[in-house]
């Protein structure tokens, strides 16, 4: 018999169609293997080019700044004193202004004069102060020996004739060419400060007598906007002890600053330009030392104050205790050693160069608090600095006359570790914080591009997330893998299974219009709920385990569940109709009102709560499935020999059935939290997209994927923001993958230890 089957089996393997057969289902198999090694290689292979290509777009944002020298040559025009240098948006030409009255507008590159004008300066008349105001409605003015003051405007029009550009340069007077009347006395103006807004203008003046002199300018067109007239108000201001250095007035025309040959510098406020008031009065440099320079940083709410010692300090106003905006000392820059020469604050940004008597110029930032670059221009001291506004080129005139044009590579100076991480003292803070704010209507605005309260916020939301979800799914997974009945489970199981399929957009907008209102309006019996729903089914259980036999056997084995789902409604109903009497009773009608006025707890209407009760639902399927099914294959002659045993079934699922599962049930919680860290559309919809530092239940939140989402359709292309945005997106990515690492790590030694049972 076994010869014949023997013989039998070597004839079927000699027969052509089983070996065709065969060599199908081999190149079948190695088909299959070579195609999931291959999708799994894609796989990997895609994730690192995701991560690379991240890293790729993030890392301009920490590469170092650059300067490079392009040109030198004698200063064009006349050998008269520079008063000022500033450039167009190309940095192709720039302008000089002398104390002749001659204004030179000449080649960035080449140094030759491309126009040469006059200022329209009355005959005899002199030049004795001079002084800028917003550097990008680039005006200038001139105060006169004989009391009077001129404002200009250098200009550049742009035009393509033949399809090349050509920029045309010109003067203007935007109040008249005639001079305006300051001192009615015609003493000379020796300090001068100017605005020039649409609607009014103002100078701040000192004589050479020594008043210091407020002139405001009310603006009246015709009805064909032709002629201009003006309407002067004007007012003397006291002056402290001591000659008045500096003269520096806002942009607004609301804040004057005048600083004193002693270092001290005060503060008027000049909003009601007929009543001028004096704010308060301080010292802003060390007693045994001087202010030299002294500039508003872009946005004129802060100060910069560099000394003779080559320190420069940024101060800016802070409410103190009782209310009063008072100037502080914010932060200070001391990488240079000589006086500080001179100060030019970038068009834009809140970064600003300096220059000392040593002939080298540095750049700083501010918000990242760092130095950025410091270059030698020359080795004499530097009298002018002027920035392209596109903060890319420097124009710089040393004491020999030489001018040095120097390119520069500064693409994102706002960019930090202290700026990321860490708490920054922005401008009218009243403290260092953790903010994100990238955008404002306002040019001069100061990005706020902390990550810090975006992974603050995925985590919080994460966390309440997981709150809800994990004890309901993993303990609901045990109860239908373990004890219920096998038909209620087919039906039980899938139906959670089907929840996932719901889109998150749907739950977050069911979130966000149902579920936000309905829990302000129910804030008692929300929390109640919390309270008698699990007290109310362990009263029930008791109950029910205390029932007669016959009403107990009524019920089949593994169908007991069932009996809670009217019990869990009918609590629901209850613990909800008790919120208004609970409100009235214990919270004077409005809880909201009283957390916030007894408690002092802001309430947001979409909040951590609602986040954490929708992103919960999304993410119990997800546990639930995968737990279930880990419970439910632990082999079965693991419970039967521990029953067989003499324990009890809770034993032995305690003892036996959860720690073979243990693997399971952790990458169950662990994809869950990777669900919910990357979850967009729910946080988006259920929360005010906030990004606070506040763990309350009660507050919102904005998460890292929510940020993205938001502010990515509206970023500029290679913008710093644009490639915060990226950084975030790194951040998310480098999270999750380091959690799920460790979280396998876990998973396989619990897989090792648990094992051999």
């Amino acid at each position: 018999m076994s010869d014949r089957l023997f013989s039998t089996a070597i004839s079927d393997a000699s027969d052509p169609a089983v070996v065709r057969r065969r060599r199908w289902r081999m190149f079948k198999d190695s088909l299959a293997r070579y195609g999931v090694a291959l999708g799994g290689i894609s796989v990997i292979l895609a994730i690192v080019l995701i991560f690379f290509y991240l890293l790729l777009v993030v890392f301009p944002l920490f590469e170092s700044a650059e300067a490079e020298v392009v040109a030198e040559y004698a200063r064009p025009g006349s050998d008269a004193r520079t008063l000022h240098l500033a450039m167009e948006e190309q940095a192709e030409i720039a302008v000089r202004f002398s104390d002749d009255g001659a204004v030179v507008f000449f080649s960035t590159v080449a140094g030759g004069g491309i126009k040469h004008l006059d200022l329209a300066l009355p005959a005899a008349a002199e030049i004795t102060s001079f002084t800028f105001g917003d550097p990008t409605q680039a005006r200038i003015a001139v105060g006169l020996n004989d009391g009077t003051a001129l404002v200009a405007r250098h200009v550049y029009q742009v035009s393509y004739p033949n399809d090349v550009r050509t920029i045309t340069p010109g003067i203007t007077y935007p109040l008249g060419s005639e001079p305006l009347e300051i001192d009615d006395e015609g003493e000379p103006l020796v300090k001068l400060a100017m605005q020039d807004g649409e609607e009014e203008a103002t100078i701040v003046a000192v004589t050479a007598d020594g008043r210091l002199l407020l002139s405001h300018f009310l603006k009246e067109e015709d009805m064909f906007g032709e002629e201009l007239s003006l309407e002067r108000h004007q007012v003397a201001l006291p002056v402290a002890e001591g000659d008045v250095q500096y003269l520096l007035l806002d942009k607004e025309q609301r804040n004057l600053y005048v600083a004193t040959t002693d270092g001290s510098v005060s503060h008027f406020d000049v909003t009601d330009k007929e009543d001028p008031t004096l704010i308060h009065r301080q010292r802003m440099v060390d007693v045994n030392h001087k202010i030299t320079s002294l500039q508003f940083l872009t946005g004129d709410i802060s100060l910069l104050v560099g000394d003779d010692s080559g320190r420069l300090v940024q101060w800016f106003g802070v409410q103190d205790e009782r209310g009063n905006t008072v100037l502080r000392p914010i932060r200070q820059f001391t990488e240079q050693y000589r006086p500080i020469s001179n100060i030019t604050p970038e068009y834009t940004r809140k970064g600003f160069l300096a220059a000392d008597d040593s002939g080298l110029v540095a750049i700083y930032h501010t918000t990242s608090e760092r130095l950025i670059l410091k270059n030698q221009i020359a080795s004499v001291p530097l009298i002018q600095l002027a920035i392209a506004p596109r903060a890319n080129a420097m124009l710089v005139e040393d004491a020999r006359g030489q001018v040095h044009f120097w390119r520069i590579h500064n693409d994102h100076p706002e960019i930090s570790w202290s700026s990321l991480w860490g708490k920054v003292w922005y401008e009218s803070y009243s403290e260092p914080v953790y903010a994100w704010q990238s955008s404002s209507a306002s040019d001069d605005f100061e990005p706020k591009l902390s990550i810090t309260p975006l992974v603050f916020g995925t985590i919080k939301a994460a966390f309440y997330a997981m709150l809800l979800a994990v004890p309901l799914a993993i303990m609901g997974a045990i109860y239908t893998a373990y004890f219920m009945a096998p038909r209620m489970r087919g039906i039980v199981k899938p139906s959670i299974e089907t929840m996932e399929a719901l889109p998150t957009v749907i739950l977050g907008f069911l979130a966000g219009l149902w579920l936000a209102p309905l829990i302000e309006a129910n804030l008692p019996g929300i929390f109640s709920l919390l309270v008698i729903v699990p007290l109310g089914v362990l009263v029930f259980a008791f109950v029910w385990n205390h029932a007669p036999k016959v009403i107990r056997h009524s019920v089949p084995e593994g169908w007991d569940a069932a009996l809670l789902i009217p019990v869990v409604l009918l609590l629901g109903w209850f613990s909800m109709s008790l919120s208004v009497p609970m409100e009235h009773a214990f919270f004077g009608g409005d809880m909201r009102a009283w957390l916030s006025n007894e408690m002092g707890i802001d309430f947001d209407q979409r909040n951590s709560l609602v986040v954490g009760l929708a992103m919960g639902f999304a993410v119990i399927p997800t546990i639930f499935s995968i737990t279930e099914d880990a419970i439910f294959s632990v082999p079965k002659h693991l419970t039967l020999g521990s029953l067989a045993l003499g324990a009890t079934p809770w034993q032995t699922l305690v003892r036996v059935v959860i720690l073979t599962a243990s693997p399971g049930i952790f990458s169950a919680v662990m994809i869950g939290m990777g669900r919910a860290v990357g979850e967009t559309m729910i946080v988006l919809m259920a929360t005010g997209n906030t990004p606070v530092m506040d763990f309350s239940v009660f507050q919102g939140m904005r998460t890292l994927s929510a940020n993205i989402a938001v502010e990515m359709p509206e970023a500029e292309v290679d913008s710093t923001h644009y490639r915060v945005l990226f950084l975030a997106a790194l951040v998310l990515f480098a999270f999750t993958f380091i959690f799920n690492t460790l979280a396998e790590l876990v998973r396989q030694n619990l897989r090792n230890k648990y094992s051999s049972l």
